[in-house]
């Protein structure tokens, strides 16, 4: 029997549960309040919100691989494309659009025209350095981490502080070697 084909961010959306998007963005915006609350640095909240969404990320890539019959991506730039096209449209119901490679093909940004956690949100003007979405870095971070690959993400444009759009910067590290716990009796 053939091993299933990948199936599309579209196909996947479609045939998994989700919650009420409004509900979803709802909550978020209240963990963000109870952080700038609690944490009273806009910097440190920035911080918080990238430590959850790695956490997050590191437990996701599972789901995401199960249910995206997704094995394993051949570089960094079909990783790219996967993220945008199939991880977004699965978790977050919006694509990305993968652009900016530089020449050795380990960095891009991923584009977001819309991004459903900033429904409803507008910042005041203390928290102008924050990042309100900050989680999203730090989960494509985990998951990456997680299939082997470090990586940095940081943001170059958000629609909460006057851009057309989101925009995130993602930099491939390096390659993790994997490591397995036994070796083979030669």
């Amino acid at each position: 029997m053939a091993p299933a084909a990948p199936r599309t961010g579209d196909a996947v959306f479609a045939s998994v549960e989700r919650v009420n998007a409004e509900l979803f963005t709802l909550t978020y915006g209240a963990i963000v309040r109870q952080l700038l609350t609690d944490l009273e640095e806009v910097d440190e909240v920035n911080k918080q919100l990238d430590q959850m969404g790695y956490n997050i990320g590191v437990r996701l890539i599972d789901e995401f691989l199960a249910k995206s019959n997704i094995s394993r991506c051949v570089d960094f730039k079909e990783t790219a494309e996967v993220i945008a096209k199939v991880g977004f449209k699965i978790f977050l119901g919006v694509t990305a659009t993968v652009t900016n490679w530089d020449a050795e093909g380990t960095s891009c940004s991923l584009v977001l025209e819309e991004n459903p956690l900033v429904d409803f949100v507008e910042l005041p003007d203390t928290c102008q350095g924050l990042y309100y979405c900050n989680i999203l870095s730090g989960v494509i971070r985990g998951a990456l981490e997680m299939v082997s690959m470090k990586t940095e993400v940081t943001w170059v444009r958000d629609i909460l502080h006057g851009d057309d759009a989101c925009e995130l910067r993602v930099k491939l590290v390096k390659q993790i070697p994997e490591e397995y716990p036994y070796k083979d009796d030669d």
